[in-house]
């Protein structure tokens, strides 16, 4: 537990000028958990304040149409963020799945840790908004990917994002995050080998 809440104090330390001091009077605000793999953090409709910070481990958000059929919107390895920003922001249902890939140690952040955060050290605000925009920024891209890319195009973007997601998860998984089917990947693996060799 306490490895994770170092990870954590680590990562804000080389990205905001948060000092020790300041650190203290947030860790307050801050649950680090343990989850095995399998573990939902969130279903839709629930309604959810908390991020979570990945310190270790692997997890995913994802949706299911009617059928069952799952499209992943996101993975989130070590030192990424996951949540379901309607819920946590705008106090809305969530309409996300949130899952354990691999097991994981997570720090878990309501929305008044940042709030708290932004008031302890105001340079805390740039960190959050620079936060914002780039997830904005990959999921404008994503969108525009999934609109027009081949899918060949979309694997080696997600290769690009997920250096090393690619051999931490099943092929279906990819696929799902892709848009296309597992054989459609497989054929696009085969033809980016033949093309490397």
């Amino acid at each position: 537990m306490k490895d994770a809440l170092e990870v954590f104090k680590r990562y804000l330390k080389e990205h905001t000028p948060l000092t020790e001091e300041q650190f203290e009077q947030l860790q307050q605000e801050v649950m680090v958990r343990n989850y095995t793999k399998g573990k939902v953090l969130l279903t839709p409709g629930e309604q959810t304040h908390d991020s979570y910070f990945v310190c270790q481990g692997l997890l995913k958000a994802y949706r299911r149409d009617e059928e069952g059929k799952e499209s992943i919107i996101q993975f989130a390895p070590e030192n990424w963020w996951i949540t379901d920003r309607s819920s946590v922001y705008f106090d809305e249902p969530a309409s996300l799945y949130i899952e354990v890939v691999e097991d994981a140690a997570l720090v878990r952040v309501s929305r008044f840790f940042i709030e708290r955060a932004q008031a302890i050290c105001p340079a805390f605000v740039t960190f959050n908004v620079t936060l914002l925009h780039n997830t904005i920024r990959h999921m404008q891209n994503r969108i525009c990917l999934l609109l027009g890319a081949s899918a060949e195009e979309r694997y080696l973007d997600f290769i690009h994002l997920y250096p090393n997601v690619s051999l931490r998860v099943p092929q279906l998984m990819i696929a799902s995050y892709l848009g296309i089917t597992p054989e459609s990947l497989s054929r696009v693996k085969k033809e980016l080998a033949k093309r490397y060799k």
